[in-house]
């Protein structure tokens, strides 16, 4: 998706990262940073806009001065819409451009999708099915957060995982390969007590995790095998929750980059009567595509300031 616009500044926020792009006539340059904690946060929007100005901080400033739309898809936008509204205007106001900002799960949609209609299913350090129909109406399953849900996450095996590690230390539960690795990315159980609960961004600590967990299960061994069953279930369930039989689903997310939990979770969405398929585009293109008023069945869920 190319902007048609003449310099458009596409922004994927996350928890984990944030990525932007700028499109300047022809011209496209992506750049990443770190994410923030979301826009349902404590001061939010202020962590938001830093985010954001730690990654542009990359750009020659000339092009940013020719900046004339800011599409944003920013992480907790739909739970706090005034903290995205506050988002939007702060970002307008600081670099001189139309903005309009949606959820980072509404961008993904958009970018997935190609604009149409559909299901995806995203399994990142959280997780959520969302699904927008041809009427405009949307369905959304989980995306509850790490303390209320993101069931199958990376963020929920990671921690499945990791508990598993002090239960099998306690006596309580089967000894894993998973022990080596907790140790040598945190030290002893106590020292992973220490981290995990003194680390404001545990979910993406617990999140780190995952793929020791995935690897693990592909290795044979039994515990984190057991996880990942689960975490799959939870996942085709969400998805299952949204989609209609039949119905294809495209699978975005960090945990689908891993081939095994991929393929696993594709059959076991086939085993329900769906069809997991590769997004055609990414949530930077559905900011884009926003940005750029080519995305008429996801207008009414963003806000323009």
């Amino acid at each position: 998706m190319i902007a048609t616009s003449a310099v458009v500044l596409g922004v994927d926020l996350g928890k984990t990262a944030c990525r932007v792009r700028l499109e300047t006539y022809g011209d496209v340059t992506e750049r990443r940073g770190d994410g923030f904690p979301g826009l349902h946060a404590l001061s939010g929007p202020d962590a938001a806009v830093a985010a954001i100005a730690s990654v542009l901080d990359g750009f020659d400033s000339t092009r940013l001065q020719e900046l004339s739309v800011i599409g944003i898809g920013a992480a907790g936008a739909d739970a706090a819409p005034d903290a995205a509204y506050a988002t939007a205007s702060m970002v307008r106001e600081r670099w001189a451009a139309d903005v309009v900002i949606g959820s980072d799960v509404l961008t993904a949609h958009l970018g997935a999708l190609d604009g149409a209609a559909g299901t995806i299913l995203i399994a990142g350090t959280g997780a959520v099915a969302y699904r927008i129909g041809d009427d405009e109406t949307r369905s959304r399953v989980d995306g509850w957060g790490p303390w209320l849900g993101d069931e199958g996450s990376g963020r929920w095996i990671g921690q499945a995982g990791l508990s598993a590690v002090v239960r099998a230390t306690d006596g309580r539960g089967a000894a894993t390969a998973l022990a080596e690795d907790a140790r040598s990315e945190f030290g002893g159980p106590g020292d992973l007590a220490r981290a995990i609960g003194a680390d404001a961004e545990s979910p993406r600590r617990l999140a780190a995790f995952a793929p020791s967990v995935l690897n693990a299960a592909g290795n044979g061994d039994a515990v984190a095998r057991r996880i990942v069953d689960e975490a799959i279930r939870h996942l085709v369930d969400s998805a299952a929750a949204v989609a209609t039989e039949g119905e294809e689903v495209a699978l975005l997310g960090g945990l689908v980059e891993h081939s095994g939990f991929r393929s696993d979770l594709a059959a076991s969405l086939a085993a329900r009567g769906l069809t997991p398929r590769s997004p055609a585009g990414s949530a930077l293109d559905g900011a884009t595509a926003l940005a750029d008023h080519r995305a008429p069945l996801h207008e009414r869920y963003a806000i323009r300031v």
